[in-house]
């Protein structure tokens, strides 16, 4: 097996870790989840050679340990300024800045949102990663970022279903 097709097999590990992230219902356990996908997504990202990918993940990574303890809305801001100044500063190109706009939509989302507003605000972060993942070749991220869209949509209706069952039967 060749670097890039190991790179590629990680890829399709963080597909799985992936959807297993946003299916959760639970915000605790979605970032434990997000946490272990953040790591092995960081080492794909730099097997491909894609630095501002990596660099953004994993401030991705210590973002969401920081945010399974706090949601304060100050530990956001340094990962946003963080983020922007190291991604503007290695990016080659401004097409290197998609993985920045996604884990900065990700750092606000993940501290200062729950439930549904929190998965739709990763959706938008997502679709930046879509666009991302397609530009550096990351076969497995481009079907995890194609395949979250559906799946958050899904978790969301999950949730919304979850929540009129428990009206209806506080009603009774």
């Amino acid at each position: 097996m060749t670097l890039y097709e190991f790179a590629q097999a990680l890829g399709f590990v963080s597909f799985a870790l992936g959807i297993s992230t946003f299916y959760q219902k639970n915000d605790r356990r979605l970032k434990i989840v997000m946490l272990i996908f953040n790591l092995n997504h960081l080492v794909h990202y730099l097997l491909l050679g894609s630095m501002v990918s990596a660099l953004s993940i994993g401030l991705s990574a210590l973002r969401t340990a920081s945010a399974i303890y706090t949601s304060s809305k100050w530990v956001a801001a340094l990962f946003v300024i963080g983020g922007i100044a190291f991604g503007v500063s290695i990016a080659d190109d401004w097409w290197d800045l998609w993985p920045v706009v996604g884990t900065t939509i990700g750092t606000l989302a993940i501290f200062t949102l729950q439930g549904i507003p929190m998965r739709i605000a990763f959706m938008l972060g997502g679709m930046c990663w879509l666009i991302n993942n397609i530009l550096v070749g990351s076969i497995g991220g481009t079907l995890l970022e194609t395949t979250l869209l559906s799946v958050n949509c899904l978790t969301i209706g999950r949730i919304l279903r979850d929540k009129k069952r428990a009206l209806a039967s506080q009603a009774l």
